[in-house]
C-alpha cells in the first residue's frame, strides 16, 4: 500500500511537471520581436470617430470597418482601395494606410508624398496635394486642404496649387518649424495651424551658440564625426521666437516676445477667432511662468493673463483649452495637484473647476463648451479613469467602470464614447458607452495572447517610507515554493515623468523579460519611489536638487521589505535599469553599502553636469547654483565603492545621454583598478533595437545567471 501510494504520488508529480514543461518559456526573440506583435493584446487598429458624424471606424484584416451608433455598417477593403489607386496610375499598397481622418464617406490618408481622399461609398479618388520627397515634420491644416512641412532648416507649405516656401534661412543654425527645447514642456512639434487654416504659427530657434557635440560614426573609413547641437547643463542654450505666417498675404510677422534671451516659450495656443496668440514665458531657471497674449495682426504684446512661480520649478506641459472666444481652461499644479482652472482673455480668474489629492492626466475634449472630458488618477494612482465635469457647476461624473488603464475617445456631439482598457486581468476590452458610462455595445474582448506561457504570479501592494505610501509590484518565480530562498532582481527607473507600477496587462519587452527571469527562479521587484510621476507635486519634487538621494532611500525601504520575506535570499540582490534607471542602478550599486551584488545599467547618466539644459537644470540646477548637490549626485565620486559586479552598456551614438557619461566612469574605474564590465552598442542611440537587441537581452540575462 505504501509503495502504491508512492507510485501514485510520483505520477502526480510527473504529471504536474509535464503540464508545466508543456507550457512555453519566453525566448529572446519573443521579448524583442513578438512583445509588441503577436504576444500583445489584440486591439482595434486605428480606432476613432468620424470627424462630423456619430460613426466610428477601425481597420481589421486590411479592411476599413465603419459603424454608426445606430447599427449601420460599411466595409471598405484594401482590394477596393488598390483598384482605385491602380486606375489613377498609382502603385498598389501592401497594407491599409494610416487614416488621417474620416469625414462622412471621405477617407483621408497619405499615399507616399501625396495627400489624397477616397469616397468609400462612391469609390472615387482625389489627389488633394503633394509634397517633396525630402519633406519632414508635415503638419496638416484643420480643414485637411493644406500641409506645412520643413526641408532642412526652412519651413514650407503646400496646397492644391503647389508648394510655397515660407522661410529662406541660409544659416543652418536658424531653424524654423521644428520642435524646440528638446521636446520638454509637452512640446512635440514646431508648426501650429490656426483654427480656420489660413495662418501658420511656428517656432524659430537660433542654435548658433549651442555646443556642437561630436557623435562618432564608425561606418566610414576612416571614422567620421557628426556634430549635433547639445545644450549641456550650465552652457549656452537655444534662442526662441515665434513667427506667424499669413497664407493670404504671404507675409510673416514675429511676436515681440521680450524677456530673457534664453527663456522658454511654450503652451502656444491660438484664440478661436485667430485675433490673438498665447505664449507661456518660462525663465531659464524654470521657476517663473508668465502667460501672455499677443496680437496676430502685428505681433505686439497685448496683456498678461497670469503668472505662476515656485521655489523649485514650474513645468507647463499643456496648451490653453478654449471653451469660447473669451474663456479658456488651464491645467496647473499650483495647489500641489494638477487641476483645471478657468480664465478669460483679460486675465480674470474665473475659478478652479476640479480639486482634490489626485492628478488630472489630460483633457481629452471639450464638449459643447460646457463639459470637459478628462482622465485622472482619482480612484487610485495605479489606475487611469475618465470623467466628465460640468464647467459651470463643477458636477463630476465618472464614465469608466472597470479597474485598469482606460483610453476614451469622444464623438463630436459628446453623447457617445469609445472606451478601450487593459488591466491586470483583462488583456484589452473595447466598448461603446454613453455619457453616463452605460455600455451600449462590446466591440472587442482580446483573448489572452500569452496563455500558452508559464508565468510567475504577479502581486501589487504598498509599503511606507517616511510616512509616504509607495506602490510596488513583485513577480514570483514559476513553481514558487515559500520554503525556498530566491534571488531578487530590482527593476528601477525612479525618475520624473515615469510611473512603472500600474494596473495593466503585461506588455512589451521589459514585462516579458521579467517573466523570463521568473521562469528561471528569480523574483522581480519594482517600486515607484518619490520623484516619479502621477503622485502630486510634493511627491515629485522631493528629489529636487538631490537626484539619487531620496530615491535610494525609498528603494532601500523596498529592500528592507523584501528582506523581511522568508523566501528571499538576502545575500542575492541585483538591479537593472536604463537611462534614469541606469543612473539609479549605478547609484544603488555604489551608494548602499554593497546591498546589491549585481547590477546592469543601460544608457546611464553618470554626472548631471553632462546632461542637457532643459531637463537637467529643472531638477538639478547648475554647478554654479547647486554645486553641493551636483557633487553628491555625481557617480564619479563613488567609483571606489564598487565591490559587486556591474555591467554598463551604452549606445555609441546616444544623443540623449551622451556616451561620454559611461566612458568617464570607465576611465575612473580603470584609474582606480576597479573591475567593471562594459559593452558599447556601436551605432545605436539611446536604445538598442533590431537584432542587436537580442544580443543585449541575452547578455543582460546571462549576466544575472552567472553572477547572482
Amino acid at each position: 500500500m505504501k509503495r502504491l501510494l508512492s507510485s501514485a504520488l510520483l505520477f502526480v508529480v510527473l504529471f504536474s511537471a509535464s503540464k508545466i514543461f508543456a507550457q512555453k518559456e519566453f525566448t529572446y526573440e519573443d521579448i524583442i520581436f513578438n512583445s509588441y506583435g503577436k504576444l500583445a493584446p489584440e486591439r482595434l487598429s486605428q480606432l476613432n470617430w468620424d470627424k462630423e458624424h456619430p460613426r466610428y471606424y477601425w481597420v481589421k484584416n486590411d479592411t476599413l470597418k465603419i459603424q454608426s451608433v445606430n447599427g449601420e455598417s460599411l466595409n471598405f477593403s484594401l482590394e477596393k482601395l488598390n483598384a482605385l489607386l491602380n486606375e489613377s496610375g498609382r502603385k498598389k499598397l501592401s497594407y491599409f494606410p494610416h487614416i488621417t481622418a474620416l469625414n462622412g464617406d471621405e477617407l483621408f490618408f497619405w499615399n507616399d508624398t501625396e495627400f489624397v481622399s477616397v469616397n468609400v461609398s462612391r469609390n472615387s479618388f482625389v489627389k488633394i496635394l503633394s509634397i517633396p520627397a525630402n519633406a519632414e515634420n508635415k503638419t496638416l491644416s484643420p480643414d485637411l486642404t493644406k500641409v506645412a512641412f520643413t526641408i532642412a532648416n526652412n519651413l514650407f507649405y503646400a496646397d492644391k496649387n503647389g508648394v510655397k516656401q515660407i522661410t529662406n534661412e541660409k544659416n543652418t543654425d536658424i531653424i524654423s518649424g521644428q520642435t524646440v527645447s528638446r521636446n520638454e514642456f509637452g512640446i512635440n512639434g514646431g508648426i501650429f495651424w490656426s483654427p480656420k487654416s489660413d495662418k501658420i504659427a511656428f517656432y524659430r530657434k537660433d542654435v548658433s551658440n549651442v555646443t556642437d557635440y561630436p557623435i562618432l560614426n564608425l561606418d566610414t573609413r576612416p571614422a567620421t564625426v557628426k556634430f549635433v547641437k547639445y545644450p549641456m547643463n550650465g552652457m549656452k542654450s537655444e534662442i526662441l521666437s515665434v513667427g506667424i505666417y499669413d497664407l493670404k498675404s504671404g507675409e510673416t510677422i514675429f511676436l515681440k516676445t521680450e524677456g530673457e534671451k534664453e527663456q522658454y516659450l511654450t503652451s502656444l495656443t491660438w484664440s478661436p477667432d485667430e485675433k490673438y496668440f498665447y505664449v507661456a514665458h518660462l525663465n531659464r531657471l524654470q521657476n517663473h511662468l508668465a502667460m501672455k497674449r499677443y496680437s496676430v495682426a502685428n505681433g505686439e504684446f497685448v496683456n498678461d493673463i497670469f503668472e505662476e512661480s515656485s521655489e523649485k520649478y514650474v513645468e507647463p506641459e499643456f496648451p490653453l483649452y478654449f471653451i469660447n472666444d473669451n474663456e479658456f481652461l488651464w491645467l496647473s499644479r499650483r495647489d500641489g495637484w494638477r487641476h483645471i482652472y478657468k480664465y478669460n482673455n483679460d486675465g480674470e480668474f474665473l475659478g478652479q473647476i476640479t480639486k482634490g489629492e489626485w492628478e488630472i492626466l489630460e483633457i481629452a475634449s471639450i464638449i459643447g463648451g460646457e463639459k470637459i472630458l478628462f482622465s485622472a488618477t482619482k480612484e487610485n494612482p495605479m489606475q487611469k479613469h475618465y470623467y466628465i465635469v460640468n464647467i459651470n457647476n463643477g458636477e463630476l461624473k465618472k464614465i469608466t467602470n472597470e479597474h485598469g488603464q482606460h483610453r476614451v475617445i469622444a464623438s463630436k456631439n459628446g453623447k457617445y464614447f469609445l472606451d478601450s482598457w487593459t488591466s491586470t486581468d483583462i488583456p484589452r476590452k473595447t466598448i461603446l458607452i454613453n455619457e453616463n458610462g452605460k455600455e451600449l455595445k462590446t466591440l472587442l474582448i482580446s483573448p489572452n495572447p500569452i496563455k500558452d506561457y508559464v508565468l510567475g504570479e504577479r502581486k501589487f501592494f504598498t509599503i511606507e517610507n517616511d510616512g509616504v505610501k509607495l506602490y510596488c509590484r513583485m513577480i514570483l518565480p514559476v513553481n514558487f515554493d515559500e520554503h525556498k530562498k530566491y534571488p531578487v532582481v530590482v527593476y528601477v527607473y525612479g525618475g520624473p515623468h515615469v510611473q512603472l507600477v500600474k494596473d495593466a496587462w503585461p506588455y512589451g519587452r521589459y514585462d516579458f523579460w521579467f517573466y523570463k527571469m521568473a521562469q528561471n527562479g528569480y523574483i522581480i521587484f519594482t517600486l515607484d519611489n518619490r520623484g516619479s510621476y502621477n503622485r502630486g507635486l510634493e511627491f515629485e519634487q522631493a528629489t529636487w536638487h538631490k537626484l539619487g538621494t531620496v530615491e535610494i532611500e525609498d528603494q532601500l525601504a523596498g529592500v528592507k521589505y523584501l528582506k523581511s520575506l522568508p523566501y528571499v535570499d538576502t545575500t542575492r540582490f541585483g538591479v537593472f535599469g536604463w537611462s534614469f534607471g541606469g543612473f539609479m542602478t549605478t547609484s544603488l550599486m555604489l551608494r548602499t553599502n554593497n546591498t546589491f551584488k549585481v547590477g546592469v545599467g543601460g544608457g546611464a547618466v553618470i554626472d548631471w553636469r553632462y546632461y542637457e539644459i532643459m531637463y537637467g537644470e529643472r531638477y538639478m540646477g547648475t554647478d554654479e547654483t547647486n554645486h553641493e548637490g551636483m557633487e553628491e549626485a555625481s557617480l564619479l565620486n563613488y567609483v571606489d565603492n564598487l565591490k559587486g559586479k556591474l555591467l554598463l552598456v551604452h549606445g555609441t551614438s546616444d544623443d540623449v545621454v551622451v556616451w561620454q557619461h559611461t566612458l568617464l566612469f570607465l576611465q575612473k574605474a580603470t584609474h582606480l583598478n576597479k573591475k567593471l564590465d562594459y559593452y558599447p552598442y556601436v551605432g545605436h542611440k539611446h536604445g538598442v533595437y533590431g537584432v542587436d537587441a537580442v544580443n543585449l537581452y541575452k547578455k543582460l540575462t546571462e549576466y544575472f545567471f552567472e553572477h547572482l
